[in-house]
């Protein structure tokens, strides 16, 4: 009996240890793009911060808290403060704190720039390749007040965040090859570090700490855009495969975001031949009428636009939705066409691919259905399922 109260008294006595803790508060780290700068920075962090050497992690400086330093990247290798670095040689560096459990804490500065966690220097020619290490919630703040105004009703914001979160976790890797996993431009996703963030936008982060929608036991791809127009996409007619969470939602407002964009014939005829479809003057469009919620030959089942056939002199040619959406700049493929005289009007509504959750469609929700966070997820993303991943 009391050999197990021994056992017990000391499992007891670990879970309660600092290392315990440093467990449970565990999250993933993601190595963000801030893309390049010129070969000198001043930097500096808001507690003692160390700088290592990434190929052995040997500590070449240390710093104290708001202690200022200028790097600076020769032919010859590093200097510091105007001196060479010892030990530094051409290697890559990483401004950091000695002990990692405390990254969440750090802050770092380049050029009065600020971002939390640590910051990779990767000599290039003539430049430095910026890299942001940060761990996931920290990295959020930075991101969810550039995709969503943080002033927008909280649930909505909760909401952004959770898709965020998952789009970010599932995206890691994407940019393996250029040595970080995802970049800071809607390429991925926005990111702005300390300068954008928001207390409200801050608080939605927190939270929802560490939930992700995810769909068999992996995490979904949770697009998102700025305003569907009516109803969102299924994904094959985006992507042309169906994913079973990316299914057409409708929303509680349609003709949304409305848009208009003109051009003239000539210089619609003179894309297309660049294209290798030469039909010659247009003289003819063929695009049934827009209705927002239901398909037709040339449409789908939200109303965007599957293909445009244009008739010409010289023949015709059928152009996709997507494909015009990119040759033309428009907002959306939710769009009609017609042609008067010698010009091209085309009026469409919403912004963005019209995948996943619509933006202003998860704040109408919010504002006018009073849905919660989880269920505007789980109008825009079906069949997902919110866990508690850390």
């Amino acid at each position: 009996m009391k050999k197990h109260f021994i056992v017990l008294c000391s499992l007891f006595c670990l879970l309660l240890s600092p290392a315990a803790f440093v467990e449970a508060a565990w999250q993933p780290e993601l190595l963000v793009s801030l893309g390049t700068a010129g070969t000198t920075l001043r930097l500096s962090g808001n507690v003692p911060v160390v700088l290592k050497r990434l190929d052995n992690k040997k500590v070449v400086w240390q710093g104290k808290a708001k202690e200022f330093a200028t790097l600076t990247f020769t032919d010859k290798g590093w200097e510091l403060n105007g001196r060479k670095l010892k030990k530094a040689d051409a290697a890559a560096l990483e401004l950091t704190v000695e002990d990692e459990r405390n990254l969440s804490k750090l802050v770092s500065t380049y050029d009065n720039k600020s971002y939390r966690g640590a910051l990779r220097l990767l000599p290039r020619k003539g430049s430095l390749q910026l890299i942001n290490r940060v761990t996931a919630e920290e990295y959020l703040q930075g991101v969810v007040p550039e995709e969503m105004p943080a002033e927008w009703n909280p649930e909505a914001v909760k909401a952004q965040a959770v898709a965020a979160r998952t789009y970010a976790l599932r995206q890691r890797k994407r940019h393996a090859k250029e040595g970080f996993d995802v970049c800071a431009t809607t390429h991925c996703q926005q990111y702005g570090g300390v300068a954008v963030e928001r207390a409200a936008a801050s608080r939605a982060v927190k939270e929802t700490s560490g939930e992700v929608l995810e769909s068999h036991g992996a995490l979904v791809d949770a697009l998102f855009h700025t305003d569907s127009g009516g109803m969102t996409e299924n994904s094959e007619d985006v992507w042309g495969s169906r994913i079973d969470c990316l299914r057409a939602a409708k929303e509680v407002r349609t003709e949304t975001y409305p848009w208009e964009k003109n051009i003239t014939v000539e210089k619609f005829s003179e894309l297309l031949a660049k294209r290798g479809k030469n039909i010659g003057t247009l003289k003819k469009i063929e695009l049934s009428p827009i209705k927002i919620g239901k398909a037709s030959k040339d449409r789908t089942v939200s109303g965007r636009v599957k293909q445009v056939t244009f008739v010409g002199k010289n023949g015709k040619a059928s152009i996709t939705g997507n494909d015009l959406r990119s040759m033309l700049g428009l907002k959306s493929t939710l769009f009609g066409m017609t042609m008067n005289r010698n010009v091209l009007f085309i009026k469409g509504y919403g912004w963005g691919h019209g995948l996943g959750m619509s933006q202003h469609g998860a704040k109408a929700y919010a504002d006018s259905e009073h849905y919660d966070y989880k269920q505007i997820l789980q109008h825009y993303y079906r069949g997902a399922e919110l866990k508690k991943l850390y």
